[in-house]
């Protein structure tokens, strides 16, 4: 018998939502039945606070990394650093910091864990110094045409590979594929940037000058929904989100299938996480309601397999977990 393809989902906030990762990793595990079934999740990714290799957004979260080891070793989870950096340089490779949050999460035992990087230099630094390692080139690199995403994906260095969000319904270009580099493609499912935006590089890149202490140029961003908005304020904190819809801590109310984002005029309020959580009515429900979980994730499910969905969600703080649970 055939076993059913499932979706693989890397959530976000590996240090940052430790809270509610701690409240909502039980109730995944013990009523494994309240989710849908075609789906499931693969790895937590992120980067603490002060991270200078981070970059893609500037990490959040002070959690002791230990405990966050040990909850995702618990749960079966592979944990991803986000080292996604574009400006690095031989200097920054001794990063004290960055180097010993690499010793911890390497050390065997558990799930294999990987860093999602950018810059080549710091991906042949890591692939010397830290072998256990896997790695997944970063959605940074903005890799908008097709021939690009299939260099990428022939280098032997990376396990996966994240093109730009642009990518994602080239179907007819993904099915000519071979079958070994499908299974290394991961979709940026959620993205809210603008489908037309020619600032996106320009904007990671200015991410990667605020998380190494530079001061640089706010260039401007386009949100999908919105004019033109500086990605850092005077304040220097990012408001991507905040001006689509995301506050500080977002409860759980304000959840949607495969987006955590302010709905749209007309469309559902519904609690939930990403595309997990199922109800009565089951995928018919979510199709009926426009979600991609009905609309787009079945044809890439049914199609030869290309690959696993990959889901930023911005998830509640405990209080918000709290009031979901009951």
């Amino acid at each position: 018998m055939t076993e059913p393809k499932r979706a693989q989902l890397h959530l976000p906030g590996l240090f940052e939502f430790y809270e509610f990762y701690r409240v909502f990793l039980p109730l995944y595990r013990a009523h494994r039945e309240y989710f849908y079934d075609w789906c499931e999740i693969a790895s937590i990714y992120g980067a603490p606070e002060g991270c200078i290799w981070g970059g893609g957004r500037v990490g959040c979260g002070k959690q002791d990394p230990r405990a966050v080891l040990a909850l995702t070793q618990e749960y079966g989870l592979s944990a991803r650093l986000t080292f996604s950096n574009s400006l690095l340089t031989e200097a920054h490779l001794s990063d004290p910091a960055c180097n010993a949050l690499c010793r911890l999460f390497s050390e065997p035992g558990g799930p294999q864990n990987g860093v999602i990087v950018h810059s080549d230099l710091l991906l042949d630094y890591l692939r010397t110094a830290y072998p256990r390692f896997y790695f997944v080139s970063s959605t940074t690199k903005v890799l908008t045409g097709f021939p690009q995403l299939r260099k990428e994906l022939e280098r032997e260095a990376f396990r996966f590979v994240v093109p730009d969000f642009r990518l994602n319904r080239a179907f007819e270009q993904l099915r000519t594929l071979p079958q070994s580099l499908k299974d290394k493609t991961e979709f940026l499912c959620n993205e809210c940037c603008w489908f037309g935006c020619k600032d996106r590089k320009a904007c990671y890149e200015a991410v990667s000058r605020k998380t190494l202490g530079e001061d640089a140029p706010a260039p401007l961003h386009r949100s999908r929904r919105s004019g033109r908005l500086p990605v850092f304020p005077r304040h220097g904190k990012p408001r991507l989100y905040q001006r689509a819809g995301h506050p500080d801590s977002l409860s759980a109310h304000g959840l949607h299938q495969f987006q955590a984002r302010r709905p749209r005029p007309r469309q559902r309020h519904t609690s939930g996480i990403s595309a997990l959580l199922s109800d009565k009515a089951g995928a018919s429900a979510a199709r009926a309601r426009g979600h991609l979980s009905g609309r787009h994730a079945g044809s890439v499910l049914t199609a030869p397999k290309t690959a696993s969905l990959r889901v930023y969600l911005k998830t509640p703080n405990v209080t918000g977990s709290e009031k979901f649970l009951r």
